[in-house]
């Protein structure tokens, strides 16, 4: 097979990585640059060793929580249910907010570091911003935990290009 029959690289790899599972979170962020949120399922442990531990979230250059956390310093990231695709939707802007704000979607309490949390999140992770590089068309994004909330359910997950149940 020559090059020019295979398919272009970057089109092999997002084909490849829809096989990748993933759980479906929303990262959420506010303070003096404003309250902003999307729709997020490039996120995942660092560590849990240190003076505290670590998380990294990925967030397209062009969403407007990523100049947001930047500016604030903080964000939340609320692991969303089976039973939020919703609020999933809307975050990720396939959905029209109910009255045009995003986080009329859910009830959200600020955390302690001021980002808004999902009350009925799996899991919030509560962190301040330690580092952030541009990669391509992603902002890495490094945050220490500085609180854990927790409830309990089925994680909604997102895989082959759409949100996915565990069976």
């Amino acid at each position: 097979m020559t090059s020019s029959q295979q398919p272009p690289l970057r089109d092999a790899f997002l084909d490849a990585m829809s096989g990748l599972v993933s759980s479906v979170t929303i990262v959420t962020t506010d303070g003096d640059a404003g309250r902003a949120g999307a729709t997020v399922s490039a996120i995942t442990s660092v560590s849990a060793d240190g003076d505290a531990p670590t998380m990294l979230v990925c967030l397209h250059h062009e969403t407007s929580a990523a100049p947001a956390i930047m500016a604030n310093k903080c964000f939340c990231i609320n692991v969303l249910s089976a039973d939020q695709t919703e609020i999933a939707n809307v975050f990720a802007s396939r959905t029209p907010p109910p009255g045009g704000d995003k986080f009329s979607a859910g009830i959200f309490e600020p955390m302690q570091t001021g980002a808004p949390g999902l009350k009925s999140a799996l899991a919030r992770f509560d962190c301040t911003l330690v580092s952030d590089e541009r990669i391509g068309t992603h902002h890495v994004m490094i945050g220490a935990v500085r609180a854990v909330a927790r409830n309990d359910g089925a994680p909604l997950l997102y895989g082959k290009r759409d949100y996915q149940a565990l069976k």
